[in-house]
């Protein structure tokens, strides 16, 4: 049996992405060599991934945080694979890969005090031991603070969406934990979607060329609008928020999302590589899919908890 009942309103968001979906897959279909050559892989990408997160939103809230938490384990088993590691190292490598299940534990239980310092104070102590023990100094700022970033991004930061899942009921919530959740990685997903489409639709100014050469103010600004509209839309179905906190919300999550995405592109450009990964087909790797949420989420989780608690 699910440990909590999905909400009827998240219910019926998942109900119209599942629409648009179909939508998008019928004009791929019918429309083909007039769509750009990636926009199969992508979908059928993007209906992996909602059906795998609406599976786990319907057994229930230990099911999503146990997903979220494999995602995290994921992302950060992919940029370890990305980054130069020593022999000195695996010991520290093991030290974080053992800080998912803690720190996603400090979420199931909804200790917001240990999950809040576990990674970023008790992590940045501990991660430095095994490599002190052993005497092992060449490279040491580099490596240590390398690993810790890849922390703080690929489990602390996801962390706060899961966090989002324990939460106590609000008034006027109507769909609880799992709707402030669905509602931001819809928002998240649709940013980085908007922002892409209205580049390439009428992008011209180069915003960044340096980090993301594709990037353009056009890109940014229909981006964030388009993110704005369609919080302002999802609020009362999803959230307790009035329509000037879900503007909000959308302008935040789309300037949050777009330097998220900006902040992965410096690093695959710092290792002089195209895509983090190859496990998401269409969308590179989990780094790659992720990148706007490592900002989004813990941005958002804080407006909501010093809003609202």
């Amino acid at each position: 049996m699910p440990d909590f009942d999905l909400p009827r309103p998240v219910l019926l968001t998942f109900i119209g992405i599942g629409a648009v979906l179909m939508a998008a897959t019928l004009i791929e279909i019918t429309a083909r060599g007039r769509v750009p050559e990636d926009m199969r892989p992508r979908l059928k990408a993007w209906w992996g991934m909602v059906a795998i997160y609406g599976a786990a939103a319907l057994i229930g809230r230990t099911a999503s945080i146990v997903l979220i938490a494999f995602t995290s384990f994921l992302a950060l088993k992919e940029y370890l694979t990305l980054i130069p590691t020593r022999r000195a190292d695996r010991a520290v490598l093991l030290l974080a890969y053992l800080a998912i299940p803690l720190q996603f534990y400090w979420v199931a239980i909804g200790w917001y005090g240990m999950f809040i310092i576990f990674v970023p104070v008790y992590m940045l102590l501990l991660l430095p031991v095994p490599m002190l023990l052993i005497g092992e100094t060449g490279g040491f700022l580099k490596a240590i603070g390398t690993l810790h970033w890849g922390l703080m991004t690929c489990v602390f930061s996801l962390g706060h969406a899961a966090y989002l899942l324990v939460l106590p009921p609000l008034p006027g919530a109507p769909a609880g934990g799992p709707g402030l959740l669905l509602f931001l990685l819809v928002l998240t997903e649709a940013n980085d979607v908007a922002q892409y489409v209205w580049g390439k639709m009428f992008g011209r100014r180069k915003i960044i060329p340096k980090v993301s050469p594709k990037k353009t103010v056009e890109g940014l600004v229909g981006g964030v609008v388009t993110t704005a509209a369609l919080a302002i839309a999802l609020a009362p179905l999803l959230t307790p928020f009035d329509w000037p906190r879900a503007l909000a919300a959308g302008i935040g999550v789309g300037i949050a999302g777009f330097f998220g995405d900006i902040a992965i592109s410096a690093v695959k450009r710092d290792l002089g590589i195209k895509d983090t990964g190859a496990l998401l087909p269409g969308h590179g790797g989990m780094l790659d899919r992720l990148d706007s949420l490592t900002y989004t989420a813990p941005l958002f989780f804080h407006a909501v908890w010093y809003g609202y608690y």
